[in-house]
């Protein structure tokens, strides 16, 4: 359980909150690059930690994000003409480029020194991965661009679904590092069977167990945290066991394990304290899925499952399309795909969780965990110190990996799915470790 005021430090990202200056501090993505796919093309509304903003490929191909209000008497820059190398407003014709310099101010008298004395606001952007990424920290503080997690070599195959989702990040996060709730929210989905290791296939993924109730096993990071759920396979529980490792990358990213087609990392990324933008990525080599494959596995199309912003068609308005009739003849949830699960899930909890009044168990281990690393996190940084995840030394993050397999009874899970580089960091760094039995 959390006090409110702690609440508010890991939840609160708008204005001056503690854990929105953490989100500046790491490169976040803005946008899907197939939003901007052409030069001159349509420009896209974004909200980040709740600004308004507008994203834009000039005719170069160089992608700016700029504030969406025009300095000038405020007018939105959405609706403004993408030409000529910047973007020029609708209402008086003042025209930015991609870093906020105004190049042309049409409404005021030639020789006007006006012009020179305008900057609008801009952030530095970095394309990769699928994504538009920008730096919304200071800019004496900015690191060059780390590849993510699932991007270990610039020609790894990604596939990303994307959803707005209402509700804050937290809660959402919360989900991805809940290994227990899968055997039952995603049980149509996740299915047991007598299988060596996780596997998929374009209609369900399979694991090697039917326990329920796995036993959580924590150890803390200079990245976040790598914690580890094990359960008793189906096949020799007497000498074996299942584990499965997932990696929080603070202060956004959670790599779950994965299955023997594909890897699957997850970000949630803050639009504001009620809105979050909820990624599930598909990465690896040929094996991986497709970005239409994938997100008809998830039922997360495009014009299908979100419209054209990934706004959700399924909604508490509309009971989220849940379906009894599908319950009645053994769909546990009645709703298709594993993140549409999750998202009734997310959104009923309320825009902001209240974590006063929860009643938690063993299987919450890691959910408590991450509260209280983020909290510490965010008291450390509002009193001078370093954002978490941000600070040097650290493991490049396309060098972390999870696990999933079966393995021998009493197996250190420290190790398993640990690169050489993580193993080395580790040594030299030392790691606290949580256990729960």
């Amino acid at each position: 359980m959390l006090t409110q005021e702690e609440n508010d430090l890991l939840t609160r990202v708008e204005g001056g909150a503690p854990m929105g200056a953490i989100m500046r501090r790491h490169w976040l993505p803005i946008c899907l690059s197939e939003e901007i796919p052409e030069a001159d093309g349509d420009p896209v509304k974004a909200r980040l930690l709740g600004e308004d903003l507008v994203v834009f490929r000039d005719s170069d191909g160089r992608v700016g994000v700029l504030d969406e209000q025009c300095p000038h008497r405020k007018a939105s820059l959405v609706f403004g003409r993408n030409e000529e190398c910047g973007l020029r407003c609708l209402y008086h014709g003042w025209k930015f480029d991609v870093d906020g310099n105004c190049v042309d101010m049409s409404s005021e008298p030639g020789g006007s020194a006006l012009r020179e004395k305008v900057k609008h606001k801009s952030y530095p952007v970095h394309e990769a991965a699928g994504f538009i990424w920008v730096w919304m920290g200071p800019a004496e503080e900015k690191p060059a661009f780390d590849p993510p997690v699932f991007q270990p070599a610039p020609e790894t195959r990604v596939s990303i679904a994307r959803v707005i989702v209402n509700c804050n990040y937290a809660q959402i996060l919360e989900g991805a590092i809940d290994s227990a709730h899968s055997s039952s929210l995603h049980s149509t989905d996740m299915v047991p069977a007598r299988v060596a290791g996780a596997t998929a296939d374009s209609e369900i993924w399979q694991r090697p167990s039917t326990d329920k109730a796995p036993r959580l096993f924590i150890e803390r990071t200079s990245f976040g945290f790598r914690y580890c759920a094990i359960r008793r396979p189906i096949k020799d529980p007497a000498t074996m066991e299942y584990a499965r490792t997932t990696i929080f990358i603070a202060p956004y990213t959670v790599q779950i394990p994965s299955n023997d087609m594909y890897n699957i990392a997850i970000l949630h990324v803050p639009v504001d304290d009620t809105r979050t933008a909820f990624h599930f990525i598909a990465w690896g080599g040929a094996t991986t899925p497709g970005t239409e494959e994938w997100r008809k596995f998830l039922a997360m199309q495009v014009g299908i499952d979100v419209d054209k912003g990934f706004n959700n068609t399924r909604t508490a308005a509309n009971n989220y399309r849940q379906d009894r009739q599908a319950m009645r003849l053994g769909d546990w949830t009645g709703i298709p795909g594993i993140p549409n699960q999750d998202v009734v899930m997310w959104e009923t909890i309320g825009p902001v969780a209240n974590r006063s009044d929860e009643l938690l168990g063993a299987s919450d281990l890691a959910i408590v965990e991450y509260r209280r690393q983020m909290v510490e996190a965010a008291r450390a940084f509002a009193a001078g110190g370093p954002a978490i995840g941000a600070h040097q030394p650290r493991i490049p993050h396309a060098k972390l990996h999870s696990f999933e397999g079966i393995v021998p009874k009493g197996s250190d899970w420290r190790t398993l799915g640990a690169s050489r580089e993580e193993l080395e960091f580790r040594a030299a760094q030392g790691a606290r470790g949580l256990a729960a039995e």
